[in-house]
């Protein structure tokens, strides 16, 4: 008996494989553990909107640095990026909102300086949609909108219920993991378009940085926590 042939797999299965364990970098990381196990404080949700503003309002530039870069042979990506430009359009002032909402101070975290962390994310990215392939940059917005997907809406259950917010205070994390459902089908087609091992390669290194840095940024505010309770 004729075994069936094994489907390829395509490029953005091969891709998640490739990054399984950058995943779990981010997805262990301690306060995203506390999280979902209800154990969070006002403040850290606070610090954790204040850093997501601060690598957010990177991302329409970034959409755009990245379109003005694109070789003719990826010409296609130009109207996907425009369409994700304007979709990402106005998101950072969600966050602020919600920080308000929740008992904080937009003002103060739009004027505060971004975490390392952070500061190294952004400046990756920038680096990659200037200096590098820059298709290499939907390895980031792979890392984001699947990480968006698999923890906002349960996260921000449990963030409400442990903390008594308000609907308005959590509408970022609600909003991304809702839209972001649509978002990763939409990206896995793109994905899947990329043919050129150059462009393969360019979005898995960028996916494999992105799992880290993005995992450093909730280990440096579980390190905050930690240092303001000794405190």
């Amino acid at each position: 008996m004729t075994m069936p042939l094994a489907m390829p797999m395509r490029f953005h299965e091969l891709l998640a494989s490739r990054t399984a364990e950058g995943r779990e970098y981010l997805t262990n990381a301690p306060i995203i553990r506390r999280v979902l196990a209800g154990q969070i404080r006002r403040d850290e949700y606070i610090a954790f909107l204040t850093e997501a503003f601060h690598h957010v309002r990177h991302t329409v530039p970034l959409l755009m640095a990245v379109g003005a870069r694109l070789p003719t042979r990826l010409g296609w990506l130009r109207k996907e990026i425009i369409h994700y430009t304007e979709e990402e359009e106005g998101h950072e002032q969600w966050i602020l909102n919600d920080i308000e909402a929740a008992g904080g101070d937009a003002s103060a975290a739009s004027a505060s300086p971004p975490s390392t962390a952070a500061d190294s994310m952004v400046a990756y990215a920038y680096d990659t949609a200037t200096r590098r392939n820059p298709v290499g940059f939907f390895g980031m917005v792979f890392v984001l909108e699947g990480a968006s997907v698999a923890l906002a809406c349960n996260a921000a259950d449990r963030i409400q219920a442990s903390l008594q917010l308000p609907n308005r205070a959590l509408t970022y994390l609600r909003s991304h993991g809702q839209l972001d459902q649509q978002h990763v089908q939409h990206l896995y087609g793109i994905l899947d378009r990329l043919d050129e091992e150059e462009d393969r390669a360019a979005v898995e290194q960028c996916a494999r940085v992105m799992f880290h840095l993005y995992g450093n940024i909730f280990r440096e505010l579980d390190m905050r926590a930690l240092e303001g309770r000794a405190a």
